[in-house]
């Protein structure tokens, strides 16, 4: 059965833009270029999703050979792989191929591919220049529901993630659901993370969903994806809206990012994906809230599950340092306000709240539990 597209609205006034959810958008050459235009443009993508999309991309823009209507050039870079890369060096990678095609303030840029394609294209759109247009045509499912929407872009540094960046809009999020047929297991398993997230901070009729259609999720039953990534971005949308730039309500869309993101800065961002740390983070969040009698056991109990279900790991990583350590590295997360850890936490399935008060003792407890966990 062929699934109506589906079209939201960010709505930040005159900088409002459209999130565009669908099976085929990569194919529908009118859509693409109603929202990409027939000027300059800068194709951005990768070495795993470039030899999948790219020359259908470039081919639906223009005519033959990839030229525009009005003669504008569609060029393109194919970076390297891996959130490794997702460094200063590949952002002068962008801008010399900007500055070699003699790319004007008119150019677009079109970020191909998962978060941190997506992350690193707005940066340099944010950047060059003063500011030029950018699109986003997420390929991976945590791309679809959280990082092309919200206008966050930016690079890690070795002692932080997404410490360097801007705050730069997309003009359009176009999600092609056909890309999502050729994303491994592991890497749709991680964007799973995100889309429990939504559920566990603002929306538990959207968690109960999930219970129930977890299954179908792992299937990639059509339907169900589909549902599922536009409540997402639906969800995401109106926080956006209400806090464009993270001065409050925002950070409840960090729940587990500040646990997660320290695990990837240990690791170097080598050893688990984003969604998986992700996840990982967020069962801490929630024993969290647990020792602070904020949340019931058994809603502990059903986020644990639900993020089993979705194959995501619920055990640590290797190598990882011991609390003491961990904290240290939580202190150099973006969320730290005024020499503060602020945390993301539950009252309920739904009900997130920011904290900048969580004692360094209890937090050592759900750490040294956490930590130590073996299969």
């Amino acid at each position: 059965m062929a699934l109506d597209t589906i079209h939201l609205t960010v709505d930040l006034g005159e900088r409002s833009y459209p999130i565009i959810i669908g099976s085929g958008i990569l194919a529908d050459a009118a859509l693409l270029r109603q929202h990409i235009g027939d000027g300059q443009v800068l194709l951005v993508s990768n070495e795993t999703i470039a030899p999948l999309y790219l020359d259908a991309l470039t081919s639906a823009l223009g005519a033959e050979g990839g030229e525009a209507k009005d003669g504008g050039a569609k060029d393109s870079i194919v970076l390297p792989d891996g959130e490794q890369y997702k460094q200063m060096a590949t952002i002068e990678m962008i801008f010399d191929a900007l500055m070699d095609k003699r790319h004007n303030r008119s150019t677009t840029l079109v970020a191909l591919g998962g978060g941190v394609v997506g992350d690193m294209t707005g940066f340099a759109a944010a950047s060059y220049q003063r500011g030029v247009k950018f699109v986003q045509i997420p390929t991976t499912l945590l791309a679809q529901v959280d990082s092309s929407v919200g206008g966050k872009t930016g690079i890690n540094h070795p002692r932080g993630k997404n410490m360097i960046g801007a705050f730069h809009q997309p003009v359009a999020v176009l999600i092609d659901t056909q890309t999502l047929s050729t994303l491994p297991p592991r890497e749709f398993q991680a964007g799973l993370a995100e889309v429990i997230k939504y559920g566990l901070i603002c929306d538990d009729d959207f968690f109960v969903w999930l219970e129930k259609n977890i299954d179908k999720l792992m299937r990639r039953d059509s339907e169900a994806l589909q549902y599922a990534i536009a409540r997402s971005c639906e969800n995401k949308a109106k926080v956006v809206a209400a806090d464009e730039r993270e001065g409050g309500i925002r950070a409840i869309l960090n729940l587990g990012h500040t646990f997660g993101h320290a695990i990837e800065t240990a690791t170097q961002y080598k050893v688990w994906l984003h969604g998986e740390a992700v996840g990982f983070g967020m069962l801490m969040a929630l024993d969290l809230s647990r020792r602070l009698g904020l949340l019931a056991e058994s809603d502990v109990q059903r986020g644990e599950a639900l993020i089993e279900a979705a194959g995501l790991p619920i055990n640590p990583p290797a190598g990882l340092p011991d609390a003491d350590g961990m904290i240290e590295l939580m202190g150099m997360d973006k969320k730290v306000l005024n020499g503060q850890l602020r945390l993301v936490l539950l009252r309920a399935i739904g009900d997130a709240f920011i904290a900048d008060d969580v004692g360094i003792e209890i937090l050592k407890q759900t750490l040294n539990d956490y930590l130590n966990r073996t299969a």
